[in-house]
């Protein structure tokens, strides 16, 4: 839609004319209803209006999210850090003998890889 000022004569009357009917059916409307015509509701342009949240709601959704980064931080009292696990000599050769045998399979087989 164009500006009014880059409107032809024609094309403001026709504006003119058009609002003027409109003025008309809302004063008609309003003498149906027995009141005054509501002004036309507003239309968002884009997307939902404004969700609006209760102090208490926003005060706990900030408490919970501090909660989760201080958690990710490790900024926490409660929590310990965990020890790093250590696998045994035993386990590790045993890891690798199971290796060196699937790799001795595989090369029986005459593969070159897994």
């Amino acid at each position: 839609m164009s500006s009014l000022p880059n409107l032809s004569v024609t094309q403001l009357r026709q504006v003119i004319s058009i609002k003027e009917k409109i003025e008309a059916l809302e004063a008609e409307l309003a003498a149906v209803t027995g009141g005054e015509a509501a002004a036309p509701a507003a239309v968002p342009v884009g997307g939902r209006g404004k969700y609006k949240r209760s102090a208490a709601a926003r005060a706990a959704m900030a408490a919970a999210q501090k909660a989760r980064w201080a958690k990710v931080k490790g900024e926490n009292d409660e929590a310990a850090p965990k020890k790093k696990r250590k696998m045994s000599r035993a386990g590790r050769a045993r890891m690798a003998a199971a290796a060196k045998a699937r790799w001795a399979a595989a090369k029986a087989a005459g593969k070159n890889s897994l």
